[in-house]
């Protein structure tokens, strides 16, 4: 289920490309991941990162070097001898005594020059009582062992209003951490599935099936014999099969083991590569095309049904999906002729009701097959459903081990006295976690080696934690940028004793 699109099948042409540009040099390995519309959008983007901490640092070096556009570091603390010694942004003992905010700040610019920085020493507590509405300004904030207090207000100003930015919630003690992604919803035009695109092939549209049927496979050269697309190769076989059997495609183990032993028969020369992959593709060609479930629940979401010219542009581009596949001309042939593409492109423009962009448009009929609307939740809405919390007991023990210990520490420091060293206890921290559960309800048994682990380093930001967190967070993050790939949906654990990661 997608449009057609083009390409040549009859002929190549050569083009002439001219030199590549310095950011295009500079950019080509992620280009190849999310293209230049991915690239605009990195650029474009404001980050917001609350402390300059090992793990914050190590997020934004990955982020920096790919080419965000703006970064702030929200961190009222000064250089401590610890920040020294585990944080590579930091230029050792030079750096203690000095604003953390602008020594990371100096020292990761240095990595991409097309990136601004920015140090802002004021504190979230501060903003959240004054200045609010500044926050709405990024695109994307990241909270790096927040206290819980703040996290919690900082999280319930963001959520109260669907234009505010995601907010990207880091908790790490040790070995261990968690992340999560708090969003209402977020909109996924190229996913990237790892599935293939559904040819059409038991449906080709008239000119593929007019092509195919006019090729003169028997007296056709031995080279151009040896190049035809499989895609022709099924759907002329195909058409052929039909015309003895009823109009139906093969059914039974037999009819689709005779009918890839036809393909074979065609060949010419026993090294056609092209016939040996069609053969291997055969079962596209009694695969029956249909829309995919997922597509087809897009169609009902309310604010597809409720259209309104304020819209967002996607749920716009899905509505004129929905018209557009009733018609039936809805064709999941992603590499086929131009004329067709740019026919089937129109049809779907003409459904649209507000203009959106020709760039837009394009990348969502290439990418309609696999669209994603995932629906968020606001952070720490696991820990107020005890039941949710039980069931994750039998479903995931090993990820809610670290996520109870996690919180528990958090709750067991807001009733520390202020500036007092976190010293926990075991003890301490089974009764926080126990008091999150349905009484009666046990702690999986993981839960006194994921305890123990945040006993033994409740306040430790351990530079070989803190540089896999900056590789995954900042993957996540420059996923919510670019509205390419899929982003974690739950809270994402991860042991490094243990070296495993699951999602709760």
């Amino acid at each position: 289920m997608s449009f057609t699109n083009s390409i040549d099948i009859e002929q190549s042409t050569v083009v002439i490309e001219a030199a590549p540009d310095n950011k295009t040099r500079r950019y080509d390995r992620q280009l190849r991941l999310w293209a230049a519309s991915g690239q605009s959008a990195l650029e474009s983007s404001r980050i917001l990162v609350i402390s300059g901490s090992a793990t914050s640092t190590s997020i934004l070096k990955n982020l920096v070097l790919p080419g965000i556009g703006h970064f702030t570091i929200l961190d009222p603390e000064k250089v401590t001898p610890e920040d020294a010694g585990n944080n590579f942004f930091l230029e050792g003992p030079s750096s203690i005594g000095k604003s953390r905010a602008e020594e990371t700040v100096r020292l990761l610019v240095e990595l991409n020059d097309g990136v601004e920085g920015k140090a802002e020493m004021r504190s979230l507590e501060e903003v959240l009582a004054k200045d609010k509405e500044w926050l709405s300004d990024f695109t994307i904030v990241i909270a790096h062992n927040l206290e819980a207090v703040l996290l919690d207000q900082l999280a319930s100003f963001l959520w109260e209003d669907t234009s505010n930015p995601p907010l990207v919630i880091v908790r790490s003690s040790g070995f261990l951490a968690e992340v999560y992604i708090q969003y209402h919803e977020h909109a996924v035009i190229e996913s990237h599935p790892e599935t293939t695109q559904s040819l059409q092939i038991d449906k080709p549209f008239p000119a593929l099936l007019e092509y195919a049927m006019s090729l003169d496979f028997e007296n056709m050269d031995v080279t151009d014999h040896g190049h035809i697309p499989y895609v022709i190769i099924l759907v002329r076989l195909l058409e052929e099969w039909k015309k003895t059997h009823n109009g139906s495609p093969p059914t039974t183990y037999a009819e689709k083991q005779e009918f890839k032993k036809s393909v074979l028969k065609m060949r010419k020369k026993a090294d056609e590569e092209n016939f040996e992959e069609a053969e291997a593709q055969a079962y596209r060609a009694w695969t029956t095309t249909t829309v995919p479930s997922e597509i087809r629940e897009l169609f009902t979401e309310p604010k597809v049904l409720s259209l309104t010219p304020t819209s967002a542009p996607f749920f716009h581009l899905v509505h004129a999906l929905s018209r557009f596949a009733s018609t039936g001309s809805y064709i999941h042939l992603q590499k086929l002729y131009k004329a067709r593409a740019e026919e089937e492109k129109a049809i779907f423009k003409s459904y649209l009701q507000v203009p959106v962009s020709e760039d837009m448009v394009d990348a969502f009929v290439k990418n309609s097959h696999a669209l994603k609307l995932l629906k968020g939740k606001k952070w720490g809405a696991l820990d107020a459903d005890p039941q949710a919390l039980a069931n994750a007991v039998e479903t995931a023990p090993k990820q809610l081990a670290t996520h109870l210990a996690l919180t528990a520490l958090s709750s067991f420091a807001t009733k520390q006295q202020p500036n007092a060293p976190l010293t926990p206890t075991m003890e301490a921290l089974t009764n926080e976690a126990l008091a999150l559960l349905p009484p009666g309800t046990e702690l999986p048994e993981e839960f006194e080696a994921a305890v123990g682990e945040v006993v033994r380093a409740p306040t430790a930001d351990l530079p070989n934690t803190a540089a896999l967190l900056g590789g995954v967070v900042a993957q996540e993050v420059i996923k919510m940028i670019t509205k390419q790939y899929i982003p974690i949906n739950g809270s994402c654990i991860i042991d490094l004793i243990e070296t495993w990661t699951g999602v709760l």
